[in-house]
């Protein structure tokens, strides 16, 4: 593949995946930093603006970078179609690491636009890691962490290998990506709460790099819970699962 190629498909991954955290993180950064009700009360649209609002990021991550890189912008994606649709592993390496770049740069132009909000809301950096990266519901028992976040990206490949299997029932091309947005909005309403929802290695740890450098306590990285792994290992786990699932349950009955 001429190097040219390789880089407009590299780009392609990169933007996309850092308009999805510019988008995800966004409303995050919103909600938490501008809440002003008492505990447990509900304001700026609170989980359901940050479900819609992840959907609709990944939507238009998709739209950027669909026609020139196959719009991963999932390590979990990329490494399930190298095991199950032939995408080249000599790739896999560039994808990933474009992956993680862009998360990190979206979750860092984030931070810039917000940044007098976090000097009010939590001068200190010791509460605000959660707006950029995922952590557990309970501290205590990250295997249920872990399996949710397998359980959640197989949902995630299983469903958007259904949606573009051309021997099934493909929807038109410019609607695919709204498909995987809904796709993501589901998931985060039926299981967001126990570990955030990642369902993307680089959607958390390239935004959790980032809290390190930026100076964040308690980012899940360099303290001592460790939870920086469930979103990673999780993930990549539940996509081949996912995948396998649907190749050996639906795919191989398909005409």
């Amino acid at each position: 593949m001429p190097p040219s190629r390789l880089l407009a498909e590299v780009a392609a991954e990169f933007f996309g995946t850092m308009i999805i955290l510019l988008f995800g993180a966004g409303v995050v950064a919103s909600v938490v930093l501008f809440s002003t009700g008492s505990p447990g009360e509900v304001v700026n649209g609170g989980v359901t603006n940050i479900n819609l609002a992840w959907g609709l990021a990944v939507m238009l991550g998709v739209f950027v970078s669909a026609k020139i890189s196959g719009a991963h912008l999932n390590p979990a994606v990329t490494l399930a179609l190298a095991v199950f649709r032939g995408f080249p592993w000599s790739k896999l390496f560039p994808y990933v690491l474009a992956q993680l770049a862009g998360a990190f740069a979206g979750a860092a132009l984030v931070f810039l636009n917000y940044r007098e909000a976090f000097q009010k809301f939590d001068p200190g950096l010791e509460k605000t890691a959660g707006i950029f990266a995922t952590f557990p519901a309970f501290p205590a028992a990250p295997m249920a962490g872990l399996f949710d976040q397998i359980l959640g990206t197989a949902l995630l490949l299983f469903l958007i290998l259904a949606i573009n299997d051309e021997k099934g029932a493909p929807p038109p091309a410019y609607l695919a990506p709204v498909l995987v947005g809904l796709i993501v909005v589901a998931i985060g309403m039926s299981f967001g709460a126990l570990h955030g929802y990642a369902i993307n290695p680089a959607r958390d740890l390239g935004p959790r790099l980032f809290t390190v450098l930026a100076g964040f306590r308690n980012n899940g990285l360099t303290d001592s819970t460790g939870v920086f792994w469930v979103p990673i290992v999780g993930p990549l786990l539940g996509g081949l699962l996912g995948a396998a699932a649907y190749d050996f349950g639906i795919r191989r009955f398909l005409p």
